[in-house]
């Protein structure tokens, strides 16, 4: 009979399964319709008791072996499973002690139905095993199970008492009659309790595959076709004999698959966990989880393996305790080597406009340290490297081993930028990512320079959102614009050129610079940009080249910033501050030659902006109407009336801007 019952894909070996269950009954059948004879009798009393007694044994060593893995793994269905052979073994050993001429001198009532009694107790914990209990009611049976064995072993005693103490009660004296018509019927609710059990064991199988439950659910239904052929009651018939084969294969049949288990695994740990409830199966699992990973912990950390502890633990052979030393080592390299490559990624994409060069080094070794141990950087410093009391001259690319520690130059465009200390691995992979990732904090070392001397070189030249927008995509540099809408801020110092005339060209730096560095905060502030200056005067845009909702708004505030700071750094007899501000559309776009180039705008919107500060008075802002019409409620603006603007055929209404919401001018 095979021992594993076939998946749903493979219904040919259902099939032959199911056959070697039908073929017993089949067999019955035959017996008892006895065409020809053939249901002789065949009575020979020491074959009976020595065939008794040995399947007992083997059935009180299984049902032990259940019982002990019940107690160790804390679980219910076990326990009711080891009941299961224990009760059926007792009854049947105490059939075999009533055998004719081995105590009693002839049959007895107790020798005739004593394992029909035994099988259907044993059917009520079948049943109660193969039953999917819950929580609680696993937690009652537990507490119960010495109850329970007590309870089985005090009947036993008193069934034996009374059935092979001469004369004592009916159980020792010959029935009346041979057979007993109303046993039959007695064995109904065993064989029901059977069949029930051998269905829901193999619903769990369905669920779980395992050669131990496939045995169990073909000992279940063997067991229900033994006490249908034990209905017969005809005593040494070969029909008679046939129960006891049956009961025989269905615990041999058990025995045989443990048996095979145990020497594929090679331990008895674990031969019945795939029986155990599904809260237990989960428990086991997360116990061999925890274990191997505290196996590889201590692989990681390097220190002496817990297989032997884990091998009493889990009761493993010395062969499996060497296989798990082996498994805990090759998980522990697997997880450390794609730790080492996770931190190179990491160091890889740590490298970040504006990142500054000490905090990429300072967050680059926090993540490498997690995957590497103790790793350290220096840089050079007066000609030299050197890592605490550690000095290093390196002879090209060379690495330098001391002291347990492997050392790799960090370079900057082919030249000695400092060293990078890692602790020696335990093979030549761990130092072939050493040197990878040596080389991949040099590249992020010299790009966090070169990022650096690129945000010195375009930030002191043009707006922070030109040069993010480059630097992140310098094909945003070639030639061309869009159309968008925007709002153009110009602002120039009224009486400029009779000041400069005045005065000698250092106080004239000194006076833009003082006043442009009080106005361009003010504009990159409200996210402006600055596109241009031109002596003293200034170009900026709003939602161009980054998006602004409020572009109108934003730059009006800009503007009244601009004129309050402008007044806190005048002096006697300085010019000031006149401002212009229209929305419109307008071209945006990198203008000029391959040569030479330079992000502007070009439009209507933006020369209107250029005429109206050129009519504003000093210290004021001058606003066009499109840009009062997106200002929204309370605003202060006094209007100019219709401007005649030069260059334009139609007049232009504007207004002096005076305040703003939550902005009051002094």
């Amino acid at each position: 009979m095979n021992t594993y019952l076939p998946p749903a894909t493979q219904p040919v070996r259902a099939v032959v399964w199911a056959i070697h269950l039908v073929l017993p009954l089949l067999g019955l059948w035959l017996l008892l319709a006895d065409p020809g004879g053939i249901n002789v009798r065949w009575q020979h009393n020491p074959s009976h008791f020595w065939m008794i007694l040995v399947v007992a044994g083997i059935n009180v060593v299984l049902g032990l072996m259940i019982s002990e893995a019940a107690r160790k793994r804390e679980d219910a269905r076990l326990f009711l499973v080891s009941m299961v052979f224990l009760s059926s073994a007792g009854f049947f050993f105490l059939h075999g002690l009533a055998t004719p001429r081995i105590i009693l001198g002839a049959p007895s009532l107790g020798f005739d139905i004593g394992q029909q009694v035994g099988l259907t107790m044993a059917a009520v914990f079948a049943f109660a095993s193969a039953f999917p209990l819950g929580e609680r009611q696993a937690r009652s049976v537990l507490a119960a199970q010495g109850l329970i064995r007590s309870l089985l072993l005090g009947i036993m005693v008193v069934w034996g008492i009374t059935s092979l103490v001469p004369g004592l009660t009916p159980l020792s004296s010959p029935p009346e009659t041979l057979p007993i018509p109303w046993f039959g019927w007695f064995s109904v609710p065993g064989l029901v309790l059977f069949v029930s059990a051998a269905i829901m064991m193999f619903l769990l199988h369905r669920r779980r595959r395992s050669a131990i439950l496939v045995s169990l659910l073909t000992a279940y239904a063997l067991l229900a076709e033994a006490m249908v052929a034990g209905m017969s009651q005809l005593n040494w018939h070969l029909s008679w004999w046939e129960w006891h084969i049956l009961l025989t294969l269905a615990f041999v049949f058990v025995a045989y698959s443990a048996y095979l288990q145990f020497r594929r695994e090679g331990s008895s740990a674990g031969l019945f966990d795939s029986v155990a409830l599904s809260a237990t199966v989960v428990r086991i699992q997360a116990q061999y989880e925890q274990a191997l990973e505290e196996l590889v912990e201590h692989v990681r950390k390097g220190t002496k393996l817990p297989a032997v502890r884990l091998a009493g633990r889990f009761q493993l052979t010395e062969g499996q305790a060497a296989v798990l030393d082996r498994a805990g080592e090759a998980l522990a390299s697997e997880r450390e080597l794609s730790e080492r490559l996770a931190a190179l990624v990491d160091v890889g994409t740590q490298t970040r406009v504006r990142l500054a060069e000490s905090d990429l080094l300072t967050s680059a070794l926090e993540r490498v340290r997690r995957a590497y141990g103790d790793v350290r950087i220096g840089l050079v410093a007066d000609g030299k490297v050197s890592i605490g009391s550690r000095e290093y001259v390196f002879s090209g690319t060379t690495p330098i081993r001391r002291d347990g520690l492997i050392t790799y130059p960090l370079t900057v465009k082919g030249h000695l930028a400092g060293a990078l200390e890692v602790p020696l691995g335990r093979t030549a992979q761990d130092e072939a990512l050493a040197s990878t990732l040596a080389s991949q904090l040099s590249i992020s070392l010299e790009n966090a320079r070169l990022y650096a001397e690129l945000d010195t070189l375009f930030r002191q030249y043009m707006s922070p959102d030109v040069a993010n927008r480059l630097l992140a995509d310098p094909g945003q540099a070639a030639l061309g614009g869009e159309l968008r809408e925007l709002t153009a801020l110009f602002a120039d110092l009224k009486g400029f050129t009779t000041f400069s005339e005045r005065v000698t060209p250092g106080e004239i730096v000194e006076m833009l610079n003082r006043y442009h560095t009080a106005a361009v905060p003010c504009i990159l502030d409200n996210g402006g940009t600055i596109v241009q200056f031109v002596g003293d005067a200034l170009l900026a845009l709003f939602n161009a080249p980054a998006t602004q909702a409020d572009h109108a708004l934003a730059a009006c505030r800009a503007a009244l910033a601009m004129q309050d700071a402008a007044m806190e750094v005048a002096a006697d007899g300085w010019p000031t501050f006149r401002v212009g501000i229209n929305t419109g559309m307008a071209l945006v776009g990198n203008i000029g030659s391959p040569e030479l180039r330079g992000f502007n705008a070009m439009g209507d919107a933006v020369n209107v902006a250029a005429r109206l500060e050129s009519m504003a008075e000093p210290g004021t802002v001058v606003i066009g109407s499109t840009t009062l019409a997106q200002l929204g409620d309370g605003v202060s603006a006094t209007p100019l009336g219709a401007l005649r603007l030069k260059g334009k055929a139609q007049e232009v209404e504007a207004y002096v801007l005076t305040a703003l919401p939550r902005i009051i001018r002094s």
